[in-house]
């Protein structure tokens, strides 16, 4: 299980990030607000999927390096380290999106979003010209490399709709 759980860091990160925020919501004695509700799953998804996930990325790639590689169907290369500390950056920013607004929170997504879409259109290629079926290149990660940008708009649009105050009329 722990194997599992492991190689699928950014499903479960993605899992435990949507169930700690719901743990959240429902420790809360009030009444639920679909705005409180919307702010819990942003801001975990920023701790969980962006901050822990990328520091978790930025630890795979820099100390385990060709343990990775192979995971991902790769030579061990020193870019990996390269990746790594973007993935450190990325991590930072995360943790620090857990608790700020919406600005903050749209500035530090767009670079973790266009890496996996980016990320995700290179597996795409190697499977069709290399065949690469590696679990790295081809399993979870290819299909939350695509999900999680939707995911993180979605919420990122779903706060700006929520906390958007209604134009009074005089």
């Amino acid at each position: 299980m722990i194997e599992i759980l492991l190689s699928n860091p950014s499903v479960t990160l993605l899992v435990l990030g949507f169930v700690v925020a719901l743990l959240s919501v429902g420790r809360k004695i009030k009444k639920h607000s679909w705005p409180m509700v919307i702010e819990k799953l942003t801001a975990y998804f920023f701790l969980f999927s962006i901050g822990i996930g990328y520091l978790y990325n930025f630890v795979m790639h820099v100390f385990f390096a060709e343990f990775t590689a192979n995971f991902i169907g790769w030579a061990n290369s020193p870019f990996q380290k390269e990746v790594g500390f973007v993935s450190l950056g990325i991590g930072i920013a995360g943790v620090f999106a857990f608790k700020r607004k919406l600005p903050f929170r749209i500035a530090t997504f767009l670079p973790p979003a266009f890496f996996l879409w980016g990320a995700a259109a290179n597996h795409i290629f190697l499977i069709i010209k290399t065949h690469n079926l590696s679990p790295g290149n081809a399993g979870s990660i290819l299909w939350t490399d695509l999900l999680l940008p939707f995911i993180g708009l979605a919420l990122l649009y779903g706060q700006w709709k929520t906390s958007k105050k209604p134009i009074q009329k005089s």
